[in-house]
């Protein structure tokens, strides 16, 4: 389906808990976030419910996120649910890579096609620093057990000040030598306006923004870069997700009501 700027949208980024093992410095404050009750968060058969009606709207696409996705218990039936919906080519999951190395395989026979597991920095002390406390050897083990398992890799980097592009670099080496993509990200601040510098990959220019954002609550966002949202009706998904596709805006301004993490980046 198309927005009313003309932009074919296909991509339904899945936000499947607030909740993560990490608190990186770019993603939440020191303090966390104000978590949603257990009875606030869309069930596993609710987002297939969302995800079903996204298809037979046109959507191919579908991204699992965080917080951590996989801090929540049985997302490998999740992946299950949504490789059986008719329409759904690609199933990718993005994630710290922390707990990613027990499920893997599991995930990969389930359906999922992709990782995008995060990446800053190959020192030790700097990664646990970046995510305040996180082991760099946990996120290896679930990078190499992913690609053991077939599915393909892209390390998630945050492009920060004080990260020399020597470090960049060993970051791009190892990834060749493993097999896998580098995605430079910028590091954005969602209460601030939009920027379309360009010099990374990620985020892409809003002119050419294909996504729409299931958030864990229910509540479908139009922009990653807005406050709009639109909660999902279940006596009618396919009005709510016209609705929120409707109120996608020509580029985003700013978005202060909830932090990175909370939305799925």
């Amino acid at each position: 389906m198309f927005d009313s700027y003309g932009r074919e949208i296909s991509y339904l980024r899945v936000s499947v808990t607030d909740r993560c093992n990490l608190r990186c410095t770019y993603c939440m404050p020191p303090e966390g976030v104000k978590l949603l009750r257990h009875d606030e968060i869309l069930s596993f058969e609710q987002i297939a419910q969302v995800v079903g009606a996204a298809a037979s709207m046109g959507f191919r696409k579908v991204r699992l996120t965080g917080g951590e996705p996989l801090a929540r218990l049985g997302l490998i039936d999740l992946v299950s649910l949504i490789a059986e919906i008719p329409g759904i080519q690609t199933i990718g999951m993005t994630t710290n890579g922390s707990l990613l190395a027990p499920v893997a395989a599991e995930l990969k026979k389930r359906g999922l096609h992709s990782v995008n597991v995060s990446l800053d920095t190959l020192d030790p002390e700097r990664f646990a620093a970046i995510t305040r406390g996180g082991s760099i050897e946990a996120t290896f083990e679930g990078i190499r057990a992913a690609i053991a398992a077939g599915l393909a890799v892209k390390l998630n980097t945050v492009v920060l000040p004080e990260t020399s592009e020597a470090e960049y670099q060993a970051i791009r080496d190892y990834a060749a030598g493993i097999g896998a993509r580098v995605q430079t990200i910028a590091r954005y601040h969602l209460d601030e306006e939009k920027r379309d510098g360009g010099e990374y990959d990620r985020p892409p220019p809003c002119s050419l923004c294909d996504r729409l954002r299931l958030l864990a609550n229910g509540v479908l966002r139009p922009c990653l870069h807005g406050e709009l949202g639109v909660k999902v009706d279940f006596g009618d998904i396919a009005g709510s997700i016209e609705r929120a596709v409707g109120l996608k805006p020509a580029r985003g301004l700013a978005a202060r009501d909830l932090a990175v993490g909370q939305i799925g980046g």
